[in-house]
């Protein structure tokens, strides 16, 4: 009897360490090498996991980084340049730079400007809405005013204006992530460049109808009369479609376009008030 617990146990023994060498044979070839360098970028990124930077997480970003031989086509805008500029002391290689840039909400449609002609019942989101019909206004590439947007903000970045029923966007807490223009399904937020100090000049308008039309759903709605693309000397201005785009790659902050548009479709960010020429004691002859 006591023979046979004996050799069970030495054959249970004996089993286990054949296991055990045949476990670590499987795992030594499979073993995935993982370069020490990921924790440590891992570690530099901001944690954000908006996926701004095109990909699922900051691990994944930092799995890129490591692998790649040419940093310059990676970057996380959360980070910024300082955060590429610690990654590439790290690997060794030149980080791209960019400037910053920041959500430009490119619809002025207020209800004051742009009044409702009908009321959507529905679900409360703007990809329901936009799928369902055109809108409450007469303008169909306006904002719809539901907020996906806000949701979709993993920086509490932006929020809807109970007044004017438009998003609006918090420059102190905006990281250019993307999400949000992701989330709109009218496409009237894009990232533009944030500009020195803040200035910017951008048409806060997407409606492509003709003139005419244009106007009659949006008093401030760009009606393509051309005037800022023929004053504008940095060819910085194109109308296509209907509507006037400026390029901000080009622009110089001139402020031209600003003083020829007709209906204020063109919007300029934190400048100095205007002085009036009657101010300055310029008269016109």
């Amino acid at each position: 009897m006591g023979s046979t617990i004996l050799v069970t146990v030495i054959m249970l023994v004996a089993l286990g360490v054949v296991l055990a060498i045949i476990l670590y044979l499987v795992a030594q070839k499979f073993k995935v090498y993982e370069d020490p360098r990921i924790d440590e970028v891992e570690a530099i990124l901001p944690g954000a996991n908006c996926g701004g930077c095109g990909f699922a997480g900051c691990r994944a970003l930092a799995e890129a980084l490591v692998k790649s031989n040419d940093m310059t086509s990676l970057y996380c805008p959360v980070g910024g340049n300082a955060t590429m500029r610690a990654t590439a002391k790290i690997l060794g290689g030149e980080a791209q730079t960019k400037d910053p840039m920041i959500a430009a909400v490119r619809c002025n449609g207020t209800c004051e400007n742009r009044p409702r002609t009908n009321q959507f019942e529905g679900a409360v989101s703007c990809a329901v809405m936009a799928a369902t019909y055109g809108g409450e206004t007469a303008c169909t590439y306006g904002c719809l005013g539901r907020g996906d947007c806000v949701v979709s903000c993993p920086f509490d970045a932006i929020h809807m204006n109970p007044a004017t029923d438009l998003p609006e966007v918090d420059e102190e807490k905006c990281t250019a992530c993307g999400n949000c223009v992701k989330a709109c399904p009218k496409i009237i937020i894009e990232l533009r460049k944030k500009g020195p100090k803040g200035k910017r000049i951008f048409v806060s308008c997407i409606n492509k109808d003709k003139g005419g039309i244009a106007k009659k759903a949006c008093d401030v709605a760009c009606i393509s009369c051309s005037k800022c693309f023929k004053t504008c000397p940095y060819e910085a201005i194109t109308v296509a479609n209907n509507l006037a785009y400026i390029d901000f790659t080009k622009c110089k902050l001139c402020r031209k376009c600003v003083e020829v548009c007709p209906t204020g479709s063109i919007h300029e960010i934190h400048f100095p008030p205007r002085v009036k020429k009657e101010e300055i004691g310029i008269t016109e002859n």
